[in-house]
């Protein structure tokens, strides 16, 4: 793999304390894309929001404010990151499918190959930048548009089951499968929508740990422990 896309759950970030930032946590993530940065990885970031704001639970918000908040959860989330992963060493830029002032950078493909071309890490924020679509959503779109080899899905769980092993003791964990499979049981990997992009544009995706040790490392050069979801 040389460019690839990681997706960091916001529960992830927040480590133990589920909720916030836990920056030990984030300072192994920085340690491990620094690592591969230096091997010649090109590396895009999407973060989640779900540490800060889980507003599609309320009944007491319009689904499209609640949308937007959740968006701006991700924007703040990647310029936290970023900032860590910049004090490991990192140079980095946020891009936003929407103006956020001096804050990011207006997305563009073309301005991130450019930020690739310099060994940058690129954060892409703020989802797809509309309402009614997952950050799950804005993964593979970026994936897909700025031709990706593959999607790393950092959990705070170790890969895809049959059932959720939370609630299921005898829960059956994956290996690999293949994501017409995920589409047809709804193991929502990704929710549906993101996995039916995933499937039509042949994207791979490879569900971990987090806190692993040396989760993102090994999803990418082996020894893999999670699932590969296959196209």
């Amino acid at each position: 793999m040389k460019r690839i896309i990681l997706k960091l759950s916001g529960e992830a970030l927040a480590g133990d304390k589920h909720t916030g930032f836990d920056d030990d946590t984030i300072m192994k993530v920085a340690r491990q894309v620094k690592s591969l940065s230096d091997e010649g990885y090109e590396i895009g970031i999407v973060t989640g929001g779900g540490n800060f704001w889980r507003g599609r639970t309320s009944e007491n918000i319009d689904r499209t404010k609640a949308d937007q908040i959740g968006m701006l959860a991700t924007v703040m989330n990647c310029i936290y990151v970023s900032e860590i992963f910049r004090s490991a060493g990192l140079k980095t830029a946020v891009l936003t499918p929407f103006e956020c002032g001096s804050f990011t950078k207006l997305f563009s493909k073309d301005r991130a190959n450019k930020y690739f071309s310099k060994g940058m890490v690129v954060f892409f924020a703020g989802g797809t930048g509309h309402p009614y679509f997952s950050t799950d959503t804005g993964v593979v779109l970026r994936a897909v548009e700025m031709d990706a080899e593959a999607i790393l899905l950092a959990k705070s769980i170790d890969g895809v089951y049959d059932s959720d092993p939370k609630t299921n003791p005898n829960a059956v964990k994956f290996d690999e499968i293949g994501i017409d499979d995920v589409i047809a049981r709804n193991l929502q990997v990704v929710d549906m929508t993101a996995s039916i992009l995933a499937r039509d544009n042949k994207m791979p995706m490879l569900v971990f740990l987090l806190g692993e040790e040396n989760s993102i490392i090994n999803a990418v050069k082996g020894p893999f422990k999670g699932t590969k979801v296959t196209v």
